[in-house]
């Protein structure tokens, strides 16, 4: 059941199209994934349809499949995400070298669609404000294989006072009132009000401000719902234009989204026509809102000092080594290694998650690697693949150890994707996939 207000609202803005817009609440929900390009695993047929027309990687899930539960998942094969959210992070178009944020990261759905844009090249800051959030953001990208990514745990106001001017691209995904995914989640249903929604849109303000003044002259930012509300949406944007004269709307070509609203403010800035809505009634997906937008290219691109990197431990050097990596120097958080993205900015006072790809950890002279190195390098030999649906891979998930004849680290893979460490002694494999992460069954 619509909250009645807000039935009322979407009836007086729809106009005609309003019985559609109401005959999709009854239609099943689209569902989809979005397939990891830097595996060379399976092509999915098993789960997939059609493709998404606006993520060349996204594809509609068939029927009664639950993807979800397949060790490719584990593997970081794919990434199970709504279709309409695969939207802002296209529209952004991050190339692989650039400086990009994400704002409002979590859980990760957008940054590891960002971070496989990006092929390993460049610097992508995650951030999220909520630490739990934050948490989930970390793991998700450790799974993607995300070998560029800064993961901070920070307010946006805080980031825009060290990285003035710093992004050449921004995504902000913020927070709203949830209209779009009523059809979705009953707990969107439940929560909301109209309070909520102008709530939603002072934080949001509060957001696209700091994020205006991290974007570098000439950069481009997206701001996205996934909510329809006016106020949230054109109106968020409007607030920003008013107050930021150096920033436009940019027109992009996406045919497969309709156009902004300015009709429905009273006094828009120019050029809100040209950003997008995604109406559950027009295409295959959740309501979302985007748009994007250019900063002029007046002033100076911000620079601010790097992160001092130190010698790597010959313990860690040598195992890179094996995995065919030359690397000798990273950066070190307590015990933890880790191997930084390009220009990775100073550290210092900011709550970080993950600085890049964690390597492990030196004990007693003898290297231990993380499980998010077995995703975010190309092991080669030091892998034993299983079908991913073999007894063997499902044990393993389950954390037993395996009969093998390898000596030392090895990764498990599922059809060639990897799931994490084994390390191979006197003819078994003594089981390394963490704990939390492990099957009942």
């Amino acid at each position: 059941m619509l909250p009645a207000v807000f039935s009322d609202r979407m009836r007086r803005l729809l106009g005609a199209e309003f019985d559609a817009f109401l005959a999709s609440y009854d239609r099943p929900r689209n569902t989809a994934l979005r397939r990891n390009p830097a595996l060379p695993g399976p092509a999915l047929p098993q789960f997939c349809g059609e493709r998404v027309a606006w993520e060349p990687n996204g594809f509609y899930l068939l029927p009664d499949t639950r993807p979800g539960l397949s060790p490719l998942h584990d593997a970081g094969l794919f990434y199970l995400q709504e279709p309409s959210a695969m939207a802002p992070a296209r529209l952004l178009d991050a190339q692989p070298g650039e400086r990009v944020l994400d704002l409002c990261a979590a859980p990760g759905g957008k940054s590891t669609q960002l971070a496989a844009a990006m092929r390993g090249q460049g610097l992508l800051v995650c951030n999220e404000l909520h630490p739990k959030r934050a948490r989930i953001l970390a793991s998700n990208l450790e799974r993607w294989g995300a070998t560029n990514a800064l993961v901070l745990n920070e307010h946006p106001a805080r980031l825009a006072e060290r990285f003035p001017a710093f992004f050449d691209r921004i995504l902000v995904d913020a927070p709203c009132s949830g209209e779009g995914m009523f059809r979705k989640e009953d707990a969107a249903v439940a929560d909301w009000s109209e309070e909520t929604v102008r709530m939603c849109a002072d934080r949001q303000a509060e957001i696209l401000r700091s994020a205006a003044q991290m974007l570098a002259p000439g950069g481009r930012l997206v701001y996205s719902t996934c909510t329809f509300a006016p106020e949230e949406n054109e109106g968020s944007v409007s607030r920003l234009l008013r107050g930021r004269p150096d920033f436009s709307v940019e027109t992009v070509d996406a045919p497969w989204f309709d156009r902004g609203r300015p009709e429905w403010l009273d006094d828009p800035a120019p050029g809100l026509e040209h950003t997008f809505r995604l109406w559950p009634h027009k295409l295959r997906g959740e309501g979302h809102y985007a748009a994007v937008l250019r900063r002029a290219e007046i002033g100076a691109r911000g620079d601010i000092p790097q992160q001092r990197l130190v010698p790597l431990p010959d313990a860690v050097r040598d195992f890179l080594r094996l995995l065919g990596t030359d690397r000798t120097h990273g950066l070190a958080f307590g015990e933890t290694w880790y191997l930084p993205p390009a220009e990775l900015p100073a550290l210092d006072g900011l709550h970080v998650l993950n600085a890049g790809l964690r390597l492990g950890e030196v004990r007693r002279g003898r290297f231990v690697p993380a499980h998010a190195l077995a995703h975010g390098l190309t092991v080669g030999a030091r892998s034993l693949s299983y079908p991913a649906d073999a007894p063997e891979t499902a044990a393993y998930l389950r954390g037993e150890t395996l009969p093998g004849d390898a000596e030392g680290w090895v990764v498990i893979c599922a059809d060639g994707c990897p799931l994490g460490w084994a390390k191979g002694a006197g003819g078994v494999l003594k089981n390394h996939y963490p704990k939390g992460l492990r099957r009942l069954k």
